[in-house]
């Protein structure tokens, strides 16, 4: 079915910010031009099998998946676009034949397309030649985003060596051949858009959306002061709070921190898409946390807040507004406000394309609170407003199903659950060093083994190793090692081929799990 956003894009001109290309067997010449342009004026959106007039042509079924492949490795390559700022485009079919949607954003840094600077007008693509225009545009990037604001003292050491790992592990779960798993961690970092060099002033070094991103908790604190998340619970004392979470860590750990609260306090609900179990509350709340932590003004005082109330989930945080008001599915256009964080917030797995948390709220809310709408309003603070079924004062109580025995809760476990995997895992380790299986229990890793015990029984169809690994956020060996333990406490078993298989709880973790 084709997205209603696509069908709006159909039904426009080719403009300042939308562009159709044909694109039958073969990548357009002129492709990375566009994307330049985008790139460098106001983004936009490009649609691949669309005639000049908007006819729809489509693109040769054989070929989509290679000319999809070929765009995130080429927008990945400084000869076709310097610096790199990797798509993600995404197939749709319209009349029965199949597109190739590129979103392109604006971005916060001047890119070339085989070292020539293109801008975009709503006559199309234009190289810019003029070292004026070229300063101009220079200038207006500079002006307009914080998040590129060097500071040149800022070193290597000062980011958090533990998050490179969980970054690619984050990375390898949604895709192993992505480009960035064969760089080193300071080659990342560059490739990502987070050191750069002014052209104007010489000045170069690691930029503020380094710092919030992995720098360690006292670097982002002498680089903003002001900077912080506060999460509450106002159910029953309204006028404080029954829980408060207060963020002041990078934005990687910043947006586990968040989610983790909202699992503890927000249910989830049972819900198919198509044959697959997903998690409503995930899907939902991964856009709202990562729009509060993504797109928000970092050099603005106005503290960013989360507060769950007994019938909504409110937040509000600074913004650079593009325009006033209510923002709706059928109308906005979206706008990064910091195009390098998100970018990196996108390869992570955390959001999907831009502008995708005012759709996908929109998409899942009416399955998980019946008959309300969110509302999303825009202004110098950007405020949402998702409804949620009431829930008592003393929160939920979510637990294990006595049907199946799964645990409720994707992203973190609240303390009902946490008590009873927290219990489970501890006799079964118990049992094996009793069994003399296990040596001793001298530094089990509890807290590690709890969260996999969780997640696996979340999910009943068995979880691939890439994906545990990601969720623990460790290096390969040492997630090897904690499922060495579980395995041998007779908590988990692995079915499958070598490669491709997933692993489960036993029954007998199923029963120690409801037995706690």
């Amino acid at each position: 079915m084709t997205s209603p956003r696509i069908n709006h894009l159909l039904q426009q001109r080719e403009g300042l910010r939308l562009e159709f290309k044909e694109a039958v067997s073969e990548l357009p010449a002129t492709l990375f031009e566009t994307v330049c342009a985008f790139l460098n004026r106001a983004g936009g959106d490009i649609l691949l099998g669309v005639a000049d007039d908007g006819t729809v042509l489509g693109v040769n079924e054989v070929r989509v998946a290679q000319l999809v492949k070929e765009i995130v490795n080429l927008s990945n390559n400084t000869q076709k676009l310097d610096p790199p700022f990797i798509l993600l485009p995404q197939v749709t079919e319209v009349e029965g034949k199949q597109l190739i949607h590129i979103q392109v954003p604006e971005s916060s840094q001047v890119h070339k397309s085989k070292g020539v600077v293109y801008d975009r007008s709503e006559d199309g693509d234009y190289k810019l030649t003029n070292h004026t225009a070229i300063a101009e545009l220079y200038t207006r990037k500079s002006a307009s985003y914080s998040e590129n604001t060097i500071y040149a003292a800022l070193r290597f050491s000062d980011f958090k060596p533990e998050l490179f790992p969980k970054i690619r592990n984050l990375i390898r779960s949604r895709d192993y051949n992505h480009p960035w798993l064969s760089l080193d961690d300071e080659q990342l970092l560059r490739k990502a858009g987070l050191y750069r060099r002014d052209a104007q002033t010489g000045l170069e070094g690691y930029t503020l959306a380094a710092a919030l991103l992995l720098g360690q908790d006292e670097v982002i604190l002498s680089v903003l002061p002001h900077y912080k998340t506060d999460a509450l619970l106002r159910r029953q004392n309204l006028d404080r709070y029954d829980d408060r979470l207060y963020v002041q860590t990078n934005l990687i750990e910043a947006y586990e921190q968040l989610m983790d609260f909202i699992a503890k306090h927000l249910p989830d609900k049972f819900f198919l898409e198509g044959a697959v179990r997903i998690s409503l509350r995930s899907k939902i709340f991964r856009e709202v946390v990562a729009n509060l932590l993504v797109h928000r003004e970092f050099t603005s005082g106005y503290p960013a807040r989360l507060v769950i109330y007994a019938d909504k989930v409110v937040t509000e945080n600074a913004n650079r507004p593009h325009t006033y008001g209510r923002l709706l599915p059928e109308n906005f256009s979206p706008f990064s406000k910091n195009p390098v964080i998100a970018k990196f917030f996108t390869q992570l797995g955390h959001v999907d394309e831009l502008g995708s948390g005012i759709l996908n709220v929109n998409k899942y809310l009416p399955h998980y609170t019946p008959g309300k709408a969110p509302v999303f309003e825009e202004g110098d603070v950007f405020k949402m407003t998702i409804p949620v079924e009431a829930q008592p004062v003393g929160g939920i109580s979510e637990g294990v199903n006595s049907e199946s025995g799964a645990v409720n809760g994707n992203d973190a476990v609240n303390d009902a659950v946490n008590d009873a995997v927290n219990d489970a895992v501890n006799d079964a380790v118990n049992d094996a060093v009793n069994r003399g299986e296990l040596d001793s229990l001298k530094d089990i890793p509890y807290d590690a083994l709890n969260k996999i015990i969780a997640l696996l029984a979340n999910d009943k169809s068995g979880v691939p190793f890439t994906l545990i690994t990601a969720r623990v956020g460790r290096a390969r060996a040492t997630v090897q090692r904690y499922l060495k333990i579980l395995k041998v406490a007779g908590m988990i078993e692995f079915k499958g081929p070598a490669k491709t298989g997933k692993y489960f709880l036993t029954d007998t973790a199923l029963a120690r799990i409801r037995k706690s």
